[in-house]
């Protein structure tokens, strides 16, 4: 393989992509078009490149290129692939969960709304999910469990950020995805739910409050087309989300427990709402 680049300078040029970039500097808002994320794991980076991303370097551990990367690398055959040993990777945050390979890759432009919705009958709706572990944890529940599509308001943790793409298993490749973005939808709460209203949704917020429904009320699969608004952690959905929603949803529980974590909430309420 003559693409191969052997790295043992922690310091090198080459590993600033994937060892001192920040997430906002691989964003790159001011020119999204030269955007990049990092995609770790063999099985993440499979996915991404099945979805059609594009790779622009690839890192490996020595060990792992007759391994577990070779497969990846059988699909990249013309980028560059630097690698290095055991003793240098691990000074990168977070190796360990690497299985031995990470993959730069180009962002792509991100879809609109209404086209992401024209053929959707359930949807998820994340309201300011800041945390990226949930985002993938919800993304993944939302692929597995008969979500059609999930929207993103302005001040959720982005998709393809890092910790969010290897927790949801690479499924962020998988199931469309958008930000609600002001241009298009309004501004969030108010016109941004009368917008998915106009695209034929109707809207309902879990959350603890006194007119709230079970999730299981026969009304809700009865609805054509349902978006289901989840909310930060700790904060939950903001009173104006709430107030303007069509319904209000809860889980119910038992032992005097009053809530869930927003991930595994969104997992019972996408198997029951999506059956």
């Amino acid at each position: 393989m003559g693409n191969i680049i052997e790295i043992r300078d922690f310091a090198a040029g080459e590993l600033d992509v994937y060892a001192r970039l920040t997430e906002a500097q691989l964003l790159n808002r001011d020119r999204p078009e030269e955007g990049l994320f990092i995609a770790e794991s063999p099985k993440v980076v499979m996915r991404a490149l099945d979805a059609g991303y594009e790779p622009v370097s690839i890192l490996a551990e020595d060990r792992h290129i007759n391994g577990e990367a070779r497969e990846v690398l059988a699909r990249c055959p013309d980028i560059p692939v630097y690698t290095a040993s055991f003793e240098v990777l691990m000074q990168l945050t977070g190796y360990k969960l690497t299985r031995g390979l990470l993959c730069a890759m180009r962002r792509r432009p991100l879809p609109r709304v209404e086209e992401l919705c024209r053929r959707a009958r359930r949807i998820a709706v994340l309201e300011n999910v800041m945390n990226p572990t949930n985002v993938g944890a919800i993304i993944r529940s939302a692929a597995a469990l008969n979500m059609d599509a999930v929207l993103l308001t302005p001040g959720c943790s982005n998709p393809l950020y890092r910790r969010a793409a290897r927790v949801s298993m690479g499924t962020v490749f998988q199931i469309p995805w958008t930000f609600l973005e002001e241009e298009e939808a309004g501004a969030w709460p108010r016109e941004g739910m009368d917008y998915l209203k106009s695209l034929g949704f109707s809207t309902a917020a879990m959350a603890l409050h006194d007119e709230s429904v079970d999730i299981d009320d026969p009304v809700l699969r009865q609805e054509e087309k349902l978006a289901l608004i989840l909310g930060t952690e700790g904060e939950g959905l903001q009173e104006e989300t709430i107030a303007a929603s069509d319904y209000t949803i809860k889980i119910p529980m038992s032992h005097g427990v009053d809530s869930l974590n927003v991930a595994v909430a969104s997992a019972v309420a996408f198997w029951e709402l999506g059956k």
